[in-house]
């Protein structure tokens, strides 16, 4: 069993993690918020979440060039830098198009912070590297717990949400602030592993995940993506269309159908995060026993029956409960989608995390605003039966991967020429 050594830079991308987390989570409850405040339609708030997309695809655009430059360390402290000047324009604004720009800055800057942490755990844990993307992301979803509970309470005091977007900058220094005094810092260049050997004094490169094999390191490798890659690409642009959607627009659902006051709504989008917490802590020893695609679709499984609790729920209490267990099941979706895209791409790892951006764009900025346009006609109640389908479509894509992952027999038999 592969084992899982979590060392200060460890530690530390977990924490840097968390920092996106707390924005990305708050910002759901955010979006009724905004919607009432500005006086706009469901279908028009939801550009916000066009705008998030755009800021993935930038930032995707972005990170390869910007590692390259100032190396992976460099690239995701720059994002936080970002995500804090961003934080601060959109506590400050108030115009539509200038919330939505301010989220598209945010968003860019925030896929520099997600691409680097995941290719800085991938290279640094080899075959142990799904476990640790689990884990951070579920540090990534415990600060998103804490983030529609602190909305909820400033929104009942009667302060609104923009005092929020000021603890997410205070979260950015505190981090930043330890890593100086604690002398931890990220590895600047893509570890010699994809190369051959490590660097002094860094542990191996074990592998890729169980159920993955990490492509071989031939010329133009780094210039060139497998096709196994992008079925796990297209599988992160499925989930993540599911977990926007909930992030957005599960608030108005509470309100709608189950009858909950407005801030009391956008606290319970925390039992989404609460379950995907859990799901994440616990699941990051799952992925250290079993292969990600068999996981991968149970999680799926669990999502399902947690949307069907939560959906047919007419009071808020059985609402959240079902919203605790969809969020165990979604806790599994992007670690393990994410750890296989990284690890069939070997020396391609850093355009490989670039590209993951722009499946979370495509997520981000159609199926929010497809779900928006329908809810303006039949209720958000109603248009969130659109979940059920990204789940098929998803779960249909996963068993894809597994066969596309499974090696043929003459492939296990038969070494790879020199």
């Amino acid at each position: 069993m592969p084992r899982l050594t979590r060392d200060r830079i460890t530690w530390l991308t977990y924490a840097q993690l968390g920092l996106w987390g707390f924005f990305l989570y708050g910002f759901g409850p955010v979006v009724p918020l905004l919607r009432d405040e500005q006086g706009t339609s469901a279908a028009v708030a939801g550009l916000h979440s066009t705008g998030i997309a755009v800021g993935a695809l930038a930032g995707g655009a972005l990170f390869a060039p910007l590692a390259r430059r100032v190396g992976r360390g460099g690239a995701v402290w720059t994002g936080l830098a970002g995500v804090a000047l961003g934080v601060t324009a959109l506590g400050a604004l108030r115009a539509l198009p200038a919330t939505i720009t301010a989220v598209a800055v945010i968003a860019t800057f925030g896929m520099l912070v997600i691409s680097g942490v995941s290719v800085v755990l991938t290279d640094r844990h080899g075959t142990g590297a799904p476990a640790a993307l689990t884990e951070a992301n579920a540090a990534c979803a415990g600060m998103g717990i804490l983030a529609p509970l602190v909305i909820g309470t400033s929104v009942d005091a009667g302060w609104g949400w923009r005092p929020v977007m000021a603890v997410e900058a205070g979260l950015i220094a505190l981090v930043a602030l330890a890593a100086v005094t604690f002398r931890v810092r990220l590895p600047r260049a893509a570890p010699a592993a994809a190369a051959g050997d490590p660097p002094a004094g860094e542990p191996a490169d074990t592998g890729p995940p169980a159920g993955a094999r990490r492509a071989a390191p031939v010329a133009g490798a780094a210039r060139r993506l497998p096709p196994t890659y992008w079925i796990a690409w297209v599988l992160m642009a499925v989930t993540g269309s599911i977990e926007v959607c909930l992030s957005l627009w599960t608030a108005d659902v509470l309100r709608s159908h189950a009858g909950m006051a407005a801030g009391a709504a956008s606290a319970a989008v925390a039992a989404i995060v609460c379950g995907m917490f859990v799901g994440r802590l616990v699941g990051g020893r799952f992925a250290l026993r079993y292969r990600p695609v068999p996981l991968l679709l149970a999680a799926l499984g669990v999502s399902l029956a947690g949307f069907a609790l939560f959906w047919v729920a007419p009071v808020g209490w059985l609402a959240v409960a079902g919203l605790v267990v969809l969020g165990l099941g979604n806790a599994l979706h992007y670690p393990l989608a994410i750890s296989i895209a990284l690890a069939v791409a070997g020396p391609a790892a850093d355009r490989a995390a670039g590209w993951a951006s722009y499946s979370m764009g495509v997520g981000f900025g159609i199926a929010p605003v497809a779900l928006g346009w329908v809810a303006d006609g039949v209720g958000p109640h109603l248009a969130f039966l659109l979940l059920p389908g990204f789940i098929a479509a998803a779960a249909l894509l996963t068993a894809r991967l597994g066969r596309a992952l499974h090696p043929a027999p003459d492939e296990v038999r038969t070494p790879a020429p020199a």
